[in-house]
């Protein structure tokens, strides 16, 4: 080995750089306080090393970036664990940089002759703080997205050329494609080989003059090696048992599952970094905000209205920086060196009372709250899709959210139907409209529970009881359905059925729909429901005087179109369609319909979502304690 050695010396002289590497003097001898850029490299390799290995998986791509990491996070072996190391690592980053920062400051590091190395400092600052903030945006969920967007946005305030900034950093006039291919050339390549050439030049003028020691007489002199390099290996594992804390952060309040999530490979939903829902350009994400080192920008950013925000944007964060390099001038007098502290100081402070403000104040906004947990919700939502359908598909996991019932049905009732309907006494988002209705209760539609008590009780507030208030085209409803046909059947006839007699009709009126969300019909009361449905007795007029339906199997339709609304396949989503397309055809409410066509106002995925809303069809977990289950129609 020695042997080899002195060859390999001989040929690179590797002995001599590796000597004057480790055995570099330390006047005072080693201290803690000088570990802080260590960690930074430190905290830079782990970077390095991780964001490789992502790469090798990461599809950038506005159509599958989100689907990758989803790969990474949920499906590969530890992927996770990859990718909260890198994402809390950066994290990390940021504070080291700070305390690294402090201590120059404090120490004086940054007075001639050092003052190139303070500014190549400040760069590599801006360097790292460029890499967060193109990476937020690689993951292409809602939250990066949004954020992004402003953040981009501020770059238009530059005087003269702030539109042409945008444009050049955006990639285009939209965010799309474009943006992300941009940002990810900058986070994995131009960004990184800045910091490498830039940190190699800023470690070489720091070995030029050495470590600035604020007092070199209280200790003996040392070297690097072992005394410095072992302080900063255990600052450097300190960081890391920071950032593993970071990363399984959420194990205790899972602990009784971990074996199960394990054992079903799914601990991608507890440790690591947080995956949103996947980006959508069509939905506005409200809770849009920066990361948490970039929550005093933003929340500075309000003190600033209309034609003064470029100050707030630009000058001011500007001036600051341009301040910043002129320290080592104004740090020459012992005057100057003070007011450096004392401005560092409050700079600090300002930051971190700012970004306490900007936390603090959207703890108390019900608004972000309700988007906030809403993303979440969507992020989980988008989880089980993916599991019931075993992959995202061709169409991207975006088009998979948009199509989903569960997500966006209720949306879509309190845009287009809560104006008249409720759906269990609410909107359809667990809000109360001013108004009142107008129109049935759609909450439990086609259910036994509601099909009884449209039988027993059609003038009933959850049936037509609200129409009393009502108009159709200008002209008021009345008492047209409260005293109608319906009513006034279940008047007469109710109270002459016997329990039986009503469960068989509902149990027959059930078995037309064939909803997967309704517990299996019972054949025999069924069976028993037909004949009650088709016949008159000396008590109870049949249902198919008024009422059209073809059974099951049957070639014949029975009773007359025209009096009331057709029940073949009642309460199915092929019934539900046509009904909502063509309320006033003959075989619905011909001319007595006080429904508008609400399906003419709609797309057909718009229809589709509803309908399988209404008759509650979506993918749910089979481990989810659900009222129903349903699968995802293909």
């Amino acid at each position: 080995m020695n042997a080899l050695a002195n060859w390999f010396d001989d040929r690179t002289g590797y002995r001599a750089y590796l000597h004057e590497t480790l055995y570099e003097r330390i006047p005072g001898g080693a201290r803690w306080r000088y570990v802080w850029g260590s960690t930074l490299v430190f905290t830079f390799t782990v970077q390095m090393i991780t964001g490789l290995f992502l790469w090798m998986c990461y599809s950038p791509s506005s159509q599958t970036a989100w689907e990758s990491v989803y790969y990474i996070q949920y499906e590969m072996q530890f992927g996770w664990f990859l990718r909260g190391l890198h994402h809390f690592t950066a994290q990390a980053m940021i504070v080291l940089l700070a305390l690294h920062f402090m201590q120059i400051i404090i120490d004086g590091a940054y007075k001639a002759p050092r003052e190139v190395n303070f500014w190549l400092g400040l760069i590599l600052m801006q360097i790292v703080l460029g890499l967060s903030l193109t990476g937020y945006l690689l993951p292409w969920d809602q939250k990066g997205y949004w954020a992004t967007q402003v953040a981009t946005k501020l770059s238009t305030m530059v005087p003269v050329v702030g539109p042409q900034i945008q444009r050049l950093i955006v990639g285009g006039p939209n965010y799309g494609h474009h943006t992300l291919t941009r940002f990810f050339a900058l986070h994995a390549g131009v960004l990184p080989t800045l910091l490498i050439g830039l940190l190699g030049l800023h470690i070489y003028v720091f070995r030029r003059h050495g470590i600035t020691a604020k007092d070199p007489n209280r200790a003996p002199e040392t070297t690097f090696w072992p005394d410095q390099v072992l302080k900063d290996a255990v600052a450097c594992l300190g960081v890391l048992l920071v950032v593993l804390v970071l990363i399984f952060w959420n194990a205790p309040q899972h602990s009784g599952e971990l074996k199960e999530l394990a054992d079903s490979g799914r601990l991608g939903e507890v440790f690591g970094a947080e995956l949103g829902a996947p980006a959508d350009p069509t939905e506005q994400y409200s809770a849009a905000r920066p990361e948490w080192y970039f929550l005093f920008l933003f929340q500075f950013l309000k003190f600033f209205k209309g034609q003064y925000e470029v100050y707030g944007a630009i000058y001011i964060p500007g001036g600051v920086m341009m301040f910043m390099f002129l320290m080592p001038f104004i740090g020459r007098w012992k005057l100057g060196h003070r007011f450096n502290l004392l401005y560092m100081s409050a700079l600090i402070i300002g930051a971190m009372t700012l970004t306490w403000l900007a936390i603090d104040e959207d703890r108390d906004k019900d608004s972000y709250k309700a988007a906030v947990a809403d993303a979440h919700m969507k992020s989980e939502r988008i989880r089980e899709l993916i599991e019931g359908r075993q992959g995202v598909g061709s169409e991207g996991a975006v088009a998979l959210l948009r199509s989903d019932p569960k997500i966006h049905g209720p949306e879509l009732f309190a845009k287009k139907c809560a104006g008249c309907h409720r759906f269990n006494a609410h909107d359809g988002m667990n809000g109360v409209p001013e108004e009142p209705a107008t129109a049935s209760d759609l909450g439990n539609f086609g259910t036994r529970e509601w099909i009884r008590g449209f039988i027993t009780n059609p003038a009933g507030p959850a049936h037509f009881g609200p129409t009393v208030e009502a108009s159709f085209n200008g002209e008021p409803l009345g008492t047209r359905f409260t005293e109608g046909d319906m009513a006034l059947w279940a008047d007469e006839n109710v109270e002459s059925m016997s329990q039986r007699e009503i469960d068989s009709v509902v149990e027959f009126l059930v078995a037309q729909g064939k909803r997967q969300d309704i517990a299996a019909v019972n054949a025999e009361l069924a069976t028993e429901g037909r004949e009650f449905f088709e016949n008159s007795n000396d008590n109870v007029q049949a249902c198919v005087d008024c009422h059209a339906i073809q059974p099951e199997g049957e070639d014949e339709e029975l009773g007359s179109i025209g009096l009331a609304p057709r029940l073949t396949g009642y309460g199915s989503e092929a019934w539900l369609r046509d009904f909502l397309s063509n309320p006033g055809a003959e075989h619905n409410y011909g001319d007595r319909n006080a429904m508008p066509a609400i399906g003419n106002q709609l797309s057909d995925q718009q229809m589709e979502i509803l309908v399988r809303f209404l008759s509650r069809n979506w993918y749910e977990r089979p481990d989810n304690d659900a009222n129903f289950e349903a699968v995802i129609a293909e």
